[in-house]
């Protein structure tokens, strides 16, 4: 039996363009832009000279940039997932990014296969646009879900703090300080923007958005609601944070109860596909008789259909809103 090493080269290329892409980024924006770092970006920067206006506006402009480019043709696709991940990447820059990884992947393909030359740029193209998408689909993901475990200290932290006579902004200053990225520098932002004459509760609402994050909406309307008609902030805010944390529990409860019927989504969607590259590691000519058949290729394409809606419906079946 013979196997081909083809699919393992295109796995490897893959991977290979996920870590050049993370490469990239670190390299051009240093270790603080890590999720991984525990570096309070915003802080570094100030502390590395730059002014306080000044970096308002650089980390203003990396987390409104790519909402403000939906109108490029496909870029639409990632710019809600850009949004979220707070890329410092410029749109410019990564579809530039995007144009040489596929350069990238055309090259690792024609010294590692023998695919005809079509295939390859085809392929190309779905992995260096692929490959970007992954990685900031990933990056949002992790800073999302960063930044609702996050909440609900800071929050307490805001309650803590109004408690001893501080001011609200006060309060938003020190969780800018105390706490780790990412929700430090979103509330840093906040801290500058109402320093230089901003609505704090204008702030809130528009990061509230920017996130899409409910309990954002919770906090926005609840600072919104105090300044307009009084009331002890401090007290609104503690039961705000026993709200979060509840809904926080309810969501990883629901969570878990709901992960096997999404990897049992994700194995039947796979499982076709995986059984199609054993079939023709063991025997590549497994379906040459049937290649000329004029239902073979419709019957392809109805069948990758149908595994995308099996996933789509899978995912809305188990998709339990908290």
């Amino acid at each position: 039996m013979q196997l081909s090493a083809e699919p393992i080269i295109y796995g490897l290329i893959f991977v290979g363009v996920l870590v050049l892409v993370e490469g990239l980024y670190l390299v051009a924006f240093g270790k603080s832009i890590s999720l991984n770092s525990r570096v309070n970006r915003r802080l570094e920067m100030l502390d590395k000279g730059a002014g306080r206006e000044q970096v308002l506006e650089q980390l203003r402009k990396e987390m409104q940039q790519h909402m403000k480019s939906r109108s490029i043709p496909l870029y639409s696709l990632l710019a809600e997932k850009a949004q979220k991940a707070a890329i410092a990447f410029t749109p410019r820059q990564l579809i530039m990014i995007m144009a040489g990884l596929s350069v990238f992947a055309f090259v690792g393909l024609t010294v590692g296969t023998e695919t005809p030359v079509e295939l390859r740029v085809v392929a190309s193209i779905g992995i260096g646009i692929g490959g970007v998408y992954f990685w900031i689909n990933s990056k949002a993901k992790k800073r999302m879900a960063m930044i609702e475990e996050q909440l609900p200290d800071a929050v307490e932290l805001m309650v803590r703090s109004l408690r001893v006579g501080h001011p609200f902004t006060s309060a938003i200053q020190i969780v800018a300080k105390e706490v780790e990225d990412p929700l430090a520098t979103e509330f840093g932002i906040i801290a500058d923007e109402c320093a230089y004459g901003r609505d704090v509760g204008e702030s809130l609402k528009e990061m509230a958005e920017r996130l899409d994050m409910q309990d954002m909406r919770f906090l926005s309307v609840a600072v919104t609601i105090q300044q307009q008609s009084g009331g002890n902030l401090a007290e609104v805010l503690a039961g705000l944070a026993s709200v979060i944390r509840a809904r926080f529990r309810l969501f990883r409860r629901v969570k878990a109860i709901t992960a096997e019927a999404q990897w049992s989504g994700k194995f039947l969607s796979a499982f076709p596909l995986l059984c199609l590259v054993a079939i023709l590691a063991k025997d590549p000519g497994y379906y040459d008789e049937v290649l000329d058949h004029p239902y073979f290729i419709p019957c392809c394409f109805i069948v990758g259909i149908l595994l995308t809606a099996n996933l789509f419906i899978m995912r809305s079946l188990t998709n339990i809103k908290v």
